[in-house]
């Protein structure tokens, strides 16, 4: 049985930046969860959420939070799974809070972190982890690396044939 993803939001106004996320991960055809779990209002909850993940059957945790952005690190605290953090752009300082809280986590308590509303490719970067023991989602992941590298061919041949007219 392949692994879960679970996608954590600090708060329901972050659907929107996670939605290209879920989209991602219904492409490849992994299972997935999505949940609304505070590391401030809900910390008993993130704690709980973070202890029992792998017992749960994830493979992965996507944590999206803004500004102060801990949920990531708290998750992280609590678990052995790999934790993908994606920092929310908020109306204050455009993110880089969201975006530091969660790269900067200490010694010991790994998260990987993307770029800020990053959430595709944090979706990608835990479909790569899970692929590491599921050949199935790795020989997909392939697949959708080819057909990126395809379109890329495409548009430099159409670039060329533009420039050739000027």
């Amino acid at each position: 049985m392949s692994k879960k993803i679970a996608i954590i939001m600090g708060s329901d106004s972050d659907l929107p930046v996670v939605k290209p996320a879920i989209a991602t991960l219904k492409e490849f055809g992994v299972e997935y969860e999505v949940r609304v779990i505070s590391a401030h209002r809900t910390p008993d909850a993130a704690t709980e959420f973070g202890k029992s993940a792998k017992e749960n059957g994830f493979g992965v945790i996507i944590a999206a939070a803004g500004k102060a952005a801990h949920l990531a690190g708290v998750l992280a605290s609590h678990t052995v799974l790999p934790v993908i953090g994606i920092p929310v752009k908020s109306s204050t300082l455009d993110g880089l809070d969201a975006l530091l809280a969660t790269v900067q986590m200490p010694s010991g308590v790994p998260v990987a972190t993307v770029a800020i509303d990053g959430s595709a490719n944090a979706a990608l970067l835990a479909i790569q982890m899970l692929a590491l023991s599921d050949d199935k989602l790795s020989e997909k992941y392939a697949s959708y690396k080819k057909i990126m590298a395809e379109g890329v061919a495409r548009k430099d041949a159409a670039l060329q044939e533009k420039l050739k007219e000027l």
